[in-house]
């Protein structure tokens, strides 16, 4: 009885071996006839295409969300600027570097007139206060000295924008901003997002969304820093 089992149990086991090898030899042929797939390559769109026109040896994207972030992301720039020249030797012209101001950081690419015309909606809006005044900002804040009482530490959009970053401008959320602004001030939307538009820093430009140009940055070399 003993022997029989042994011998079945040999039996099956060459059975199995025999179907392994069978599958490993269909597996080998059928990999050698396949195509290896191609490598991914992103498409790329007339709308995006000054994201590769910005020159630099290096290219970064920081992306801004919140309110703090705006001030952040300013900081970290500088940072990105200042020690591309004091640890490599290099220049800014080495740095390809845009700030995303998008969602509620957004309203931080727009200048001292507009904040001025608008701060008690934007400031509610975004819940926002002057770091000396405590009152709602009348200027931006992030072009201005605050030393450690703001999150830029010091350093002023114009002086990171003067050396070559620029901002990327999200208009949906300019949209939105003006959608929320325009009831405080009794006007309209369309009439508030104009007067957005109108008022911008100098180096930027608007993107359909910022969430767009953060991950279109990235399909065209760009370093991901994400601000907050």
């Amino acid at each position: 009885m003993s022997d029989n089992f042994s011998a079945r149990r040999s039996f099956l086991a060459g059975i199995g071996a025999a179907f392994t090898g069978v599958g490993l030899a269909a597996g080998r042929a059928d990999a050698q006839t396949r195509p290896a797939p191609a490598a991914f390559k992103p498409a790329r769109h007339k709308d995006d295409e000054w994201l590769a026109q910005i020159p630099g040896k290096h290219r970064i994207v920081i992306d801004a969300v919140m309110p703090n972030s705006a001030g952040a992301a300013i900081l970290y720039a500088a940072n990105l600027l200042n020690t591309n020249k004091s640890a490599y030797g290099g220049a800014d012209q080495d740095l390809a570097i845009v700030v995303v101001m998008r969602h509620f950081a957004t309203p931080f690419a727009f200048n001292d007139a507009l904040w001025s015309k608008y701060s008690k909606a934007l400031g509610a809006m975004l819940d926002v206060k002057d770091p000396k005044t405590k009152q709602a900002p009348d200027k931006n804040i992030y072009n201005y000295d605050y030393a450690l009482e703001a999150t830029n530490l010091g350093n002023t959009i114009a002086s990171v924008t003067d050396r070559g970053v620029v901002l990327a401008i999200c208009d949906l959320a300019t949209h939105f901003g003006a959608s929320g602004v325009a009831p405080m001030v009794g006007s309209t939307p369309d009439a508030v997002y104009n007067d957005f538009k109108a008022n911008t820093l100098p180096h930027s430009r608007f993107v359909s969304a910022g969430v767009n140009a953060v991950t279109r940055a990235q399909e065209v070399g760009y370093t991901l820093i994400y601000a907050g």
